[in-house]
């Protein structure tokens, strides 16, 4: 699980998923570019990251929905540390509602944040991937609910299923540059996105927020357990230092057995 010499890009990584995806690979000796819409609280990550004296890291401001900001925020962080390896596309938001009752604009909003922002940071990281010709690889941040569906999630389980595609496209075409893409799908994490997301569908489906938990959350897993920011780094962990184009074209899914294939 070595990234020493390695340079990352990963998107949303100011907290949650994403800051515990840089604090790994930072420990394996990565660089990382924590690449967030709040470019102060980037800047406040990379901190925390680089006092811990492994690899280095540094804040960029990113709007993934952006075509110009990305194109920005990658020239950037390839700046910094002279090419990029690992994109981790991993910035997203969580907005539910019945899908007779979704205001199109917030639908746009959410493809536009999952689904066009994982198109804008490949398309932009695969130019310089192909171009420094050492390899590279490219995670998307899927979830259950790229195999799976839920209520009230009509946009975000449209788009995690669209990663899905997505990355086997890459895989195919990108195979012949040793460039690999693959998919995480995690179960629910204790995020502060899943905690907003609580008492949301608590009002919606009008049952107790522990009843969400218990019923709607973790209803399917094997021990009624959320998977962790650290289970999901691991894996990250995993597919960023696999050697070869045998494991690319997949989703690996991470949610306690919610989800079996």
């Amino acid at each position: 699980m070595d990234l020493q010499g390695k340079s990352a890009i990963i998107t949303g990584a100011a907290s949650g998923i994403g800051k515990d995806i840089a604090l790994v690979y930072a420990a394996a000796g990565c660089n990382v570019a924590i690449a967030d819409l709040n470019k102060s609280a980037a800047d406040t990550a990379a901190s925390e990251i680089s006092a811990l004296g492994a690899g280095r890291a540094i804040g960029v401001a990113m709007d993934v929905s952006d075509e110009d900001a990305v194109e920005a925020g990658v020239s950037a962080a390839i700046d910094a540390f002279g090419g990029v390896d690992i994109l981790v596309s991993n910035a997203g938001i969580q907005i539910v509602h019945p899908v007779e009752q979704f205001p199109y604009a917030e639908w746009k909003k959410m493809i536009a944040i999952h689904l066009d922002g994982a198109f804008l940071t490949t398309r932009a990281c695969l130019k310089h991937m192909y171009t420094a010709g050492r390899g590279g690889c490219i995670i998307y941040m899927g979830s259950v609910h790229s195999k799976e569906a839920s209520k009230l999630k009509a946009p975000y389980v449209a788009a995690k299923h669209g990663l899905i595609g997505l990355a086997k496209v890459v895989a195919k075409e990108a195979a012949a540059h040793r460039v690999r893409a693959n998919v995480i799908c995690p179960g629910f994490v204790r995020t502060p996105l899943v905690d907003k997301q609580i008492p949301e569908q608590a009002r919606t489906l009008g049952i107790s927020e522990s009843d969400v938990i218990r019923n709607v959350m973790l209803k399917e897993t094997v021990d009624g357990e959320f998977t962790t920011v650290d289970d999901v780094a691991q894996v990250a962990l995993f597919l960023a230092a696999f050697p070869s184009n045998a494991l690319t074209g997949q989703s690996v899914i991470v949610s306690h057995g919610w989800c079996m294939e």
